[in-house]
């Protein structure tokens, strides 16, 4: 039977930069207070990342101690756009974008959490009714000076860079949010933490308590890069077994246990324990990642499709055999530079990314390596094109 105090205790340590307040929100889940638990996902691309999964995980730990959770999907947030981890101003969304990005959203968190006890909210219920009286009421809650003093503000003011004041009002969105759903805990990335804390600055005002909050790690993407959709790094939820899996596979050696700690519900005694055989060089890298494939695809596909997916990667990874089914994608006969082959075949988000991928050496024709992203190639029926480890292609004219 599992102790709810050692729960307690791993649900504010694993994976956590910072909690406030921790006495407060320790005492609360100790006698057992069903807590009001939000987290906030604004809808930038179709698809939920392992990493924005760490939160949710969260959320996952604070639901089986029988806390009320509250999804918000921030499809007016959306919108406007967060700068908490940008260097640059984030563009605005259309409505159409945000509307097309969020439509599986629920879907994809219901592979963590058990939705049908989650109150799913959308934050336009409330944000657009606000008008000028209110959200000047709101602002006067803040200083300009602590919002220009976060780092990556300071950083384009310091060289010249436009701040627009758009993005000023956005921790005070985030923050009334809480007021909203009267949060009593707030969960976000350690990107998120002045947006957070303006949560118990605005809740207050509202003569509601405020919140606590939880910080979590942020984890870095496949190629050491943080995670980004728009260079193509990142593990969505949607992703297919065997895709997912050769994912994992792939990631650098040094995050195999970050990946452990955040994006799977192991115990952490076995997360030690693989820690010290990596240090201690006792077992091979390649076998404790193929655990932390298996546990990951498990978490979002089942045991059986992982166990399948890791039969496949051993057979093409590591007896270098095709794989089962090679995906064939139609092409016109012709002649194409690389980068806008790789693109047609959507095996690269965007120009720039399969230039990078070829200039790394991650593109290969017909077991060739080809490193020059102005290389033209002469398709032909039956050709095989390998991009990184686990995209394979077989071509039809």
């Amino acid at each position: 039977m599992e102790n709810p105090k050692e729960k307690i205790e791993e649900l504010l340590t694993r994976g956590v930069s910072e909690v406030i307040d921790l006495d407060h929100l320790k005492k609360a889940l100790t006698e057992g207070k069903k807590l009001r638990v939000k987290l906030g996902i604004d809808p930038t691309s179709p698809n939920i990342h392992i990493g924005r999964s760490v939160p949710i995980l969260k959320l996952q730990d604070f639901q089986k101690l029988g806390c009320q959770i509250v999804l918000i999907v921030g499809d007016f947030t959306g919108l406007i756009g967060d700068t908490s981890d940008k260097e640059s101003e984030r563009p605005m969304l259309t409505e159409q974008i945000v509307k097309e990005n969020m439509r599986n959203y629920a879907q994809q968190a219901a592979k963590i959490l058990d939705i049908n006890k989650v109150e799913v909210c959308y934050n336009s219920e409330w944000l657009k009714k606000l008008g000028f009286a209110e959200i000047g009421f709101q602002a006067d809650k803040f200083s300009l000076a602590d919002f220009i003093s976060r780092e990556n503000i300071k950083k384009r003011l310091d060289s010249g860079r436009r701040v627009s004041l758009r993005e000023v009002l956005y921790p005070i969105m985030q923050g009334y949010d809480s007021v909203a759903v009267r949060a009593d805990v707030e969960i976000g990335g350690t990107d998120q933490r002045f947006n957070l804390l303006a949560g118990r600055t605005l809740q207050p005002a509202y003569r509601q308590e405020p919140q606590d909050i939880l910080m979590t790690n942020l984890i870095l993407g496949t190629d050491k890069r943080k995670m980004s959709s728009s260079w193509g790094n990142t593990i969505n939820l949607t992703d297919d077994p065997d895709n997912m899996f050769g994912k994992v596979m792939s990631i650098p050696d040094d995050l195999i246990v970050e990946y452990f700690v955040h994006c799977t519900r192991i115990p952490m005694a076995s997360v030690k324990k693989y820690e010290k055989e990596l240090t201690d060089q006792a077992e091979n890298p390649r076998d404790i990642k193929l655990k932390l494939a298996n546990e990951i695809t498990s978490l979002y596909h089942g045991k059986e499709l992982a166990d399948a997916a890791e039969k496949e990667f051993v057979k093409v990874f590591s007896n270098k055999e095709l794989p089962t089914d090679i995906p064939t994608v139609s092409v016109e006969r012709g002649n194409y530079g690389l980068p806008l082959l790789l693109l047609n075949l959507e095996a690269a988000p965007s120009l720039s990314e399969a230039k990078r991928l070829i200039e790394q050496g991650a593109v290969k024709i017909d077991s060739v390596k080809i490193t020059d992203p102005q290389a033209v190639i002469s398709v032909y029926p039956n050709m095989i094109i390998n991009v990184g480890k686990r995209k394979i292609y077989k071509v039809s004219c």
